[in-house]
């Protein structure tokens, strides 16, 4: 029995000695695997351990309940926090945009004739203008000219025509040293040699970056409304003549042509166009008899259908002299301004410098000019007051003081 026993025991042990070590192992693994498992066991409610802690920022919506400021008043901080937050986001109001003065300037007709050319090409633009008139033109904020010629070296001479004019396109620099930013090409000179020197003149202003006026490749060109935009205004140029030699230079009989009032409709309906496309329009228009000193009846009839029909400021050109200044509606009408750059002589001329304030009220100055030997300057002294006090001699309703700004002296005409 004993014997028995003790073999029941040696087997007990003998199993024991195999299973302890497979315990041993089986409990360590177990343990192990609860370490690794304990150290990436996380809370739920817990951020992942690679993201950033954020606090939400989000301004709830104001409601009906909000306080003039946009949010609820319960005095927590939190929310004072918020309301703060809130007030940084709010965009700053937009500054005003502060309208400056404009400056206006513009000559009567233009003509880089032989004898001014020659002085060009000898002392340079000192040689066709003054340093002060100069100064004057550079310094305006637009610059316009009535452009009395093409620039072309190509062409067919006008026949049976007693002046034509054209000028080499290299010429443009007398412009463009001038400070010119808008030339008038509605007049009866541009097409002195024909469609092709015209369009050679299209190109060279262009060229140049002078925009130009009153003539164009088709009707819709030439009746275009030109705009600058200066001191936070939009600025119109309308250019038209009432004097070509034939009717074929008429953009509506050929192209390329020029803009024509025989009939004032067509300019009429292009003003009430553009009015609503600028803050201040001008018109400038080629009218009237050559050396007369007074406008003709049809020059004052059309200048008061242009400014019923929106125009603000009216320029003629073509007599070669000087002719009156006038206002109707407050606005100021100068029926011709004369030759500023042309032949040798020019006894008597001014160019109108207009300046438009934020309220849109022109100050309108003449400055007094003269020519001698092909070189045009300013006038001083005796020669200015003479100046001044034949433009008002001339003139209705208006004073000229020794500065050179007009003044009504009787309500304008309605």
């Amino acid at each position: 029995m004993q014997n028995q026993q003790k073999k029941t025991l040696r087997r007990i042990r003998h199993v024991l000695v195999i299973l302890l070590p497979v315990l041993v192992l089986s409990l360590a693994a177990l343990l192990i695997a609860n370490i690794y498992l304990n150290r990436n066991q996380t809370d739920p409610s817990d951020p992942p351990a690679d993201t950033a802690i954020t606090a939400d920022l989000t301004i709830p919506a104001p409601t009906d309940t909000d306080t003039d400021d946009g949010i609820e008043d319960t005095g927590t901080a939190s929310q004072t926090s918020g309301e703060t937050a809130m007030q940084e986001q709010r965009p700053e109001p937009e500054p005003e945009i502060e309208e400056e003065p404009v400056t206006m300037l513009f000559t009567g007709d233009v003509l880089l004739s032989d004898y001014v050319l020659s002085n060009y090409k000898n002392s340079g633009i000192d040689g066709v203008l003054s340093p002060d008139l100069l100064d004057e033109l550079r310094g305006a904020d637009i610059t316009v000219i009535n452009n009395e010629f093409p620039f072309s070296t190509r062409g067919t001479q006008a026949p049976d025509k007693q002046f034509t004019f054209r000028v080499d396109p290299k010429y443009v620099s007398v412009l463009t040293d001038m400070g010119v930013d808008i030339a008038g090409l509605a007049n009866n000179h541009v097409l002195d040699y024909g469609a092709d020197a015209l369009l050679d003149t299209f190109d060279t202003l262009e060229d140049a970056g002078i925009d130009y006026m009153g003539a164009g490749n088709d009707p819709a060109r030439a009746e275009a409304l030109i705009t600058k935009q200066a001191g936070g205004k939009t600025f119109g140029f309308l250019a038209a003549s009432r004097v070509i030699p034939i009717v074929s230079w008429d953009v509506q009989n050929s192209s390329p042509g020029v803009f024509t009032t025989y009939d004032p409709a067509r300019l009429v309906a292009a003003i009430k166009e553009a009015k609503g496309s600028c803050d201040y329009l001008t018109v400038f228009v080629h009218w009237g008899i050559e050396r007369d000193d007074y406008p003709q009846d049809y020059q004052v009839s059309m200048a008061k259908q242009y400014i019923d029909a929106g125009a603000d400021l009216v320029i003629g050109s073509h007599p070669h002299v000087l002719q009156g200044i006038t206002y109707y509606k407050d606005k100021p009408i100068c029926y011709s301004l004369g030759n500023f750059i042309f032949n040798q002589s020019i006894p008597k001329t001014a160019a109108v410098k207009v300046t438009i304030d934020g309220e849109n009220e022109p100050v309108v100055q003449l400055i007094a000019a003269t020519a001698e030997n092909a070189r045009t300057t300013v006038c001083k002294g005796s020669k200015k007051s003479d100046i001044y006090d034949y433009l008002e001699s001339i003139s209705t309703g208006i004073s000229i003081d020794d500065n050179g700004i007009l003044s009504q002296t009787a309500p304008s005409s309605d």
